[in-house]
Parts: structure tokens; C-alpha cells; sequence
């Protein structure tokens, strides 16, 4: 077992490197986060985890019966394919203009994403 998968947290190096991904791509593909910033710090948070344990950030918002197999199988590691190929973004960080719930936003702030994180 990872020893990253005893702390329920990601690390504050793998969550940043998840938040520069995150805003990046969004900056990229013309996307913006949620109005809600906590979505956006959840599922950035789940990335980062994922990525962590498993080495790559597999979508922390669907169930999987083997984790390390959809990794391998690559279909839902973020950006997913649905994303890449239709901007259909399951976990609503990644949304376009015409979606009812995305912001104005492309960036979030590392204490935001801790701050919602250690509030739960």
C-alpha cells in the first residue's frame, strides 16, 4: 500500500501542482470553474489525491471498482476524453460559457482549496 493513502489529504505540493494544472488547462480550453468555489476546490483536491496514491489524476467524481485499472485504461484521467473531445467536464470544473453553473473565474488560490478542504 501507497503510504499516501493513510493520510486522507493530498500533500501541499501535489495540491498545487494540481491547482496550476487545473487553471492552467481551464485558461487553455476557454473553460471556467464553477460559480461555487467549493466544487472547484473538492474535485481539485480529489485530482490531487488520486494523482498522489495512484500516480495519475484519475476524475475523483465517479465510482470505480479498480481504481488502478481506469488509470491504466487512461478513459477517465483528468483531462477525461469526454472533456477532451466534447468539453463535457462530469465533475464541473471544467466549464464552458453556456453552462448554468460556471463562474467568471479560472483561478482559485491555494488557501481557498485548503480552506474548504479543513472546513469539512
Amino acid at each position: 500500500m501507497n503510504p499516501a493513502e493513510n493520510n486522507p489529504n493530498a500533500s501541499d505540493q501535489m495540491l498545487e501542482a494540481m491547482r496550476h494544472f487545473s487553471e492552467t488547462y481551464a485558461k487553455r480550453t476557454g473553460t471556467y470553474f464553477c460559480v461555487d468555489p467549493s466544487v472547484t476546490a473538492v474535485v481539485i483536491e480529489g485530482l490531487a489525491k488520486h494523482k498522489e496514491d495512484l500516480g495519475s489524476p484519475l476524475c475523483p467524481c465517479r465510482h470505480y471498482e479498480d481504481k488502478e485499472a481506469e488509470v491504466k485504461a487512461a478513459f477517465w484521467n483528468c483531462p477525461c476524453v469526454p472533456m477532451r473531445e466534447r468539453k463535457e467536464c462530469h465533475c464541473m470544473l471544467f466549464l464552458t460559457t453556456d453552462n448554468d453553473f460556471a463562474g467568471e473565474l479560472q483561478e482559485i488560490s491555494l488557501e481557498e482549496i485548503k480552506n474548504v478542504r479543513d472546513g469539512m
